[in-house]
């Protein structure tokens, strides 16, 4: 999909999608991946991540950013030299580069073809590599294979069919080893609204203006974004859309795949989630034995950030039966 921009977000049902289904003994087992998703033409997506998005969100492409996101990335992780690492979509391998230097072994996924030529021209190795498809569909033989998942810079909600977008959850949890953790990352649709800002615009360093004129839909959750470009070597407008989610709602659908949500931050920061925070982190792990998962959100309670029950009455925590708060579900 995408290398995810600043662009107030960042690019099917059923159990084929990837959800943990009931085996003999209602034991959990994995099903098949997914077939592979073909993109409509009228996917914005599709065609979206070439050199003007790269120009376009130029200003916030710094290595100071990337390197102080890593470095909370790995803090929050708490995972060895030499674990797995997911990070999808990818873009042009901002995160992935500087995982697989700090010792981990990476790989990257996106739909890009113009990202992942400039992901490669990073380097690749042994403990780096990249590979074309939709997040949808994530190869088949990664089932069970990775430590974490990232996907980062609101790299969700592309859709127009937001069953895609829990299909994307389950692959997720497909893909993650017993104990592994997803880190999303991206816009919270409650602070987006707090402080939405409907115009700004910024110059990219070749001197081209960028202006994004801002729209929201209440009832669907899209953001739609028109951008206009005026430079030296280009000029032009196009639209992009991205369906925005509360934490409340992403909880749940991590949670109808086997993730709960034990964690809410501040965006980067280690501020916990704030009603206005217009960007959150949240950090789900994969526990597929866990009985009534789907029913079960997460939030605060004395000993983690974040949980929550559903639906909002006290009960016992099947997640953490230790948890000394008696509030705690």
């Amino acid at each position: 999909m995408s290398d995810r921009g600043r662009r107030g977000g960042e690019g099917g049902g059923g159990e084929r999608g990837g959800a943990r289904g009931g085996g003999p003994g209602g034991a959990r087992r994995r099903l098949p991946p997914p077939l592979p998703v073909l993109p409509s033409s009228q996917e914005w997506w599709a065609s979206y991540f070439d050199a003007q998005y790269l120009l376009e969100y130029e200003p916030i492409f710094t290595l100071q950013k990337d390197r102080q996101e890593v470095a909370r990335l790995v803090d929050v992780l708490q995972l060895p030299v030499g674990a797995r690492i997911l990070d999808v979509p990818c873009g042009q391998g901002r995160h992935a580069h500087l995982l697989a230097e700090a010792g981990y072994n990476v790989d990257g996924l996106d739909y890009s073809a113009h990202l992942l030529d400039r992901a490669k021209a990073r380097g690749t190795g042994k403990s780096l590599r990249y590979t074309r498809g939709d997040m949808r569909a994530l190869p088949a033989r990664w089932s069970g294979r990775f430590d974490a998942v990232l996907n980062l810079f609101t790299s969700f909600g592309f859709f127009t069919d937001p069953n895609d977008d829990a299909a994307v959850i389950r692959e997720f949890a497909r893909v993650l080893t017993p104990g592994g953790v997803l880190i999303w990352h991206g816009g919270s649709r409650d602070g987006v609204m707090a402080r939405f800002l409907s115009k700004d615009w910024w110059m990219s360093n070749d001197g081209t203006m960028v202006a994004h004129e801002r729209s929201f839909d209440a009832l669907s959750g899209i953001l739609s974004i028109r951008s206009t470009f005026r430079g030296p070597k280009v000029k032009g407008e196009r639209e992009h859309r991205i369906r925005l989610y509360t934490a409340t709602r992403l909880a749940e659908l991590c949670a109808a795949a086997g993730l709960i949500v034990e964690q809410a931050f501040d965006a980067f920061s280690e501020r916990p989630l704030r009603r206005r925070s217009s960007e959150m982190l949240l950090v789900g792990r994969w526990a597929p034995a866990l009985p009534g998962l789907t029913r079960r959100l997460v939030t605060r309670c004395s000993r983690r950030p974040f949980r929550v029950g559903f639906p909002f009455a006290p009960a016992p925590c099947a997640a953490f039966p230790t948890c000394p708060d008696p509030f705690a579900s």
